[in-house]
């Protein structure tokens, strides 16, 4: 902060500061910004300086989500963000407030995805509120600052309003009279036709640079929508600019966590703070999420689902949590993953692989191994030899090769083989490979042209693995029941990195995003539930959608490891 010792500068602040108290906020929000950051550099050190502002007294974070969709993964940054700190960091408190102030886009639908999310992440709120609880202090609150001269009613059409605030117009009815103010009011509860002609604004300046600073709506009619919680019982309702800092600090609220989407807006959340005389809270802000040829908009999200575009908010394309969820992403990787963004204000367009790496690594060590085969053309092949079994024989192994604690599964070994047509293309006659989990193999006999149908092969179990150049998957075509199953895989939804503000969504989107191939897998496959993620040997990792329990096929989902 610079210091200021001349008298008539000093004098000349002031006088600015009293004519435009606007400035004043604007001033403590910079001063709370520049404390936090030296909070967050003295805390841990390194790249994980993670730390509150005035902390001392205790910690109470809050997460505020509009019940107007379901989670997405920019969410899940702000959630496991305000759940680390006030849980793990300083062991506070965390409370869940869902902001249901627009009735025409929200549900009791998206309300209890989101509680049921936030539980699939691993976050148990302390409390859970709804501004909706707090509407008769907001509305008490609201006509406070008519009362007071700080807020007046308006009836400017939306478009000469916006236009109005761009370049700096004062509206003519700014200096309507509080009485007037609070007829208008009265009118908008009411929702009568005076009513929800108008708004309220907060008179809080008319030209700052900063144009949320410039006379925002705090109150607005909607008469079209019942709310999911309260009927009709209302017909005007306040907007976040009023409702958040006012709840923050009537709950309790210590710490407030935002997107530096806000930033913007934090002086208007002081100057409210400060207007009304109320409890202070601290803001600290964080980078958004954004991934490459990701969709984050709800608006946008919701018309590809409206669209049938996509299978519906939890399909596996879909950034939401259930999306990812569904698509292989544990919980530890993207709390991992969130929490190492750190203090970090910049906002970037991240590539999925860094997420999908660090996920390789949470599942790699417990997921049980199988093997599938694509069914089409699949390729039988004859064994002859001395070691080769008479019978079908069955044998118990590790179901992961380092992690005996991960269990057991059975391979049958017999005479007769299934190999992947895909592999069998490869195969020359005399070659010698290796089977896994058997032994070597020398090819004897190749039969078809555009495509193998058959092989004849010698077992050669005396041959070393180390100096075959290909190792193949295989089952056994005799003494097991192969599993079917269908192997899902699935590519981004966009063709672009980045959609741009004139972009039309559906100049962008992929046409084919997903492919299907139906597979036999072994019989262990069978036992598989839902949610399980295996490891389908040479193919990679796989999420069971749907087991042989829940009827038809298996489905199973293909999981990013990060590799391009």
């Amino acid at each position: 902060m610079w210091h200021v010792t001349n008298t008539s500068t000093i004098r000349r602040f002031n006088y600015i500061s009293q004519a435009h108290p606007e400035i004043q906020a604007e001033a403590k929000a910079a001063e709370a910004a520049r404390k936090a950051k030296i909070a967050a550099g003295s805390k841990a050190g390194g790249n994980f300086d993670l730390a509150l502002q005035n902390a001392d007294q205790g910690v109470v974070t809050r997460f505020l989500p509009e019940p107007s969709g379901y989670l997405h993964i920019g969410h899940a940054k702000a959630a496991l963000l305000s759940d680390y700190f006030a849980h793990e960091a300083y062991k506070g408190q965390l409370r869940l407030r869902l902001d249901d102030t627009n009735p025409s886009k929200e549900s009791e639908e998206f309300q209890d995805s989101i509680v049921e999310d936030l539980a699939l992440m691993g976050i148990t709120p302390d409390t859970l509120t709804y501004t909706s609880d707090y509407f008769d202090y907001l509305h008490d609150m609201c006509k406070r600052l008519i009362t007071e001269g700080h807020a007046y009613s308006d009836d400017t059409d939306q478009e000469t309003m916006k236009a109005q605030r761009m370049d700096g117009i004062e509206s003519k009815c700014r200096n309507r009279t509080i009485e007037e103010n609070l007829r208008i009011f009265e009118e908008m509860k009411l929702g009568s036709a005076e009513g929800v002609k108008n708004c309220i604004r907060a008179k809080v300046s008319v030209d700052n640079p900063n144009k949320a600073m410039r006379d925002p709506v705090i109150y607005r009619c909607n008469i079209e929508h019942k709310h999911h919680r309260t009927g009709d019982k209302w017909k005007a309702y306040p907007t976040y600019d009023l409702a958040c800092p006012l709840v923050d600090s009537k709950e309790g609220v210590t710490h407030a966590l935002r997107s530096t989407e806000y930033t913007d807006r934090n002086p208007l959340y002081q100057w409210f703070i400060d207007t009304l005389k109320i409890r202070q809270v601290y803001m600290w802000d964080f980078s958004r999420i954004n991934f490459v040829r990701t969709l984050m908009s709800k608006r946008k999200l919701a018309s590809l689902v409206n669209a049938g575009t996509v299978d519906g908010w939890d399909d596996p394309r879909f950034p939401t949590i259930r999306g990812v969820r569904r698509r292989g992403l544990t919980i530890p990787a993207l709390r991992e993953f969130i929490i190492k963004q750190g203090p970090s204000r910049n906002v970037v367009n991240m590539d999925w692989a860094s997420l999908w790496a660090l996920n390789k690594k949470v599942i790699d060590p417990i997921a049980p191994r199988h093997t599938a085969l694509v069914e089409k053309d699949i390729v039988k092949v004859t064994l002859t030899g001395a070691d080769v079994p008479a019978e079908p024989r069955t044998e118990e192994r590790p179901s992961h090769p380092k992690n005996k604690e991960v269990g057991t599964k059975n391979i049958i070994f017999s005479n007769e083989l299934y190999l992947d047509q895909a592999d069998a293309k490869t195969l020359k006659q005399g070659e010698e490979i290796t089977a896994m989990s058997w032994g070597n193999i020398i090819i004897r006999e190749i039969t078809g042209t555009d495509s193998v149908t058959a092989i004849t092969a010698e077992l050669n179990l005396k041959g070393d693995f180390k100096t075959t150049e290909k190792k193949v998957t295989w089952l056994s075509a005799q003494g097991t029941k192969l599993v079917p199953a269908e192997l899902w895989d699935f590519d981004y939804l966009l063709t672009k990195d980045k959609l741009e503000e004139d972009d039309k969504l559906e100049d962008f989107l992929n046409p084919v995003t997903s492919t299907m191939e139906q597979a036999l897998c072994d019989e262990g496959v069978a036992k598989l539930k839902k949610d399980d993620i295996i490891q389908l040997e040479r193919r990679g990792f796989f999420r069971v959608d749907k087991g042989l329990a829940d009827g038809g096929k298996v489905v199973l989902f293909a999981i990013p490891t990060g590799k391009k």
